[in-house]
């Protein structure tokens, strides 16, 4: 089974714009990105997927691999769907560009799920991580998710799902975390269906796959990635990164 890496870099990000390509510890965040994804052993190849002809140029500086978008794309998933038609793979992960302290173990768990579907009755896997603060379930930056009692994706939402109406039930949440394995097919499909009004509604692009029958299995962590979004979570990346070089 060939598993390949799929790195989607826009260099104009609305709530940072150009973060892609600040320095971390001496490098692009894209850069240390990509090489935490080589570094993981857990690819046979990854690919920087972009829109942006100085990050191309960044992580072809490194001899790294990377191809330009020939389009604009409403989310990471068609960006690097149309560059992965025509790579030959059975499993794709969509590894986000703005998360470059990779999670080795939360990924090798993603990754056994198609290793163990012998009938291939899956058709992308997620993880999701447990949220216990009012404010983390009730912040819409967090999308969460419901699952049935086979951890397969019911619902993902901005708003707290489930409405804890029985406060005498304990009420259980979890937080999405945005990194996706695709088998190829259901990514190259994915590309193919337009956006239906309750995913744009919602802008969560998992919600296209269930409206189409797609298979969602949500695999739960407690080691969540380190994201970049602001100006602030890159001066505390920073400190991390400085503390392991120490």
């Amino acid at each position: 089974m060939k598993i390949i890496a799929m790195i989607p870099a826009r260099l104009e990000a609305s709530r940072f714009p150009g973060k892609l390509l600040k320095d971390l510890a001496g490098k692009p965040i894209i850069v240390r990105t990509y090489e935490a994804a080589i570094n993981s052993n857990l690819f046979n190849e990854v690919y920087i997927v972009t829109d942006a002809e100085e990050i191309y140029k960044s992580i072809e500086a490194i001899g790294g691999k990377a191809i330009m978008s020939k389009k604009e794309h409403q989310c990471g998933s068609d960006r690097i769907a149309e560059a992965v038609e025509h790579i030959e793979a059975d499993i794709v992960v969509n590894v986000q560009g703005d998360e470059p302290f990779i999670n080795e173990k939360a990924l090798s768990k993603l990754l056994h799920v198609f290793i163990n579907d012998d009938k291939k009755e899956i058709d992308l896997a997620s993880l999701k991580t447990p949220l216990t603060s009012t404010s983390a379930i009730q912040n819409p930056n967090n999308v969460k998710v419901i699952t049935d009692l086979k951890d397969f994706a019911l619902y993902f939402s901005r708003s707290p799902i489930p409405f804890h109406r029985d406060q005498e039930v304990e009420a259980l949440y979890y937080k999405h975390v945005g990194i996706y394995a695709f088998r190829k097919q259901a990514l190259l499909d994915f590309y193919h269906t337009p956006m239906s009004p309750l995913e744009a509604t919602e802008k969560i692009e998992c919600i296209r796959h269930l409206e189409n029958g797609k298979t969602i299995k949500m695999v739960e962590t407690d080691q969540v990635s380190i994201g970049i979004d602001t100006p602030e979570d890159l001066e505390e990346a920073r400190k991390v990164f400085n503390e392991a070089l120490k």
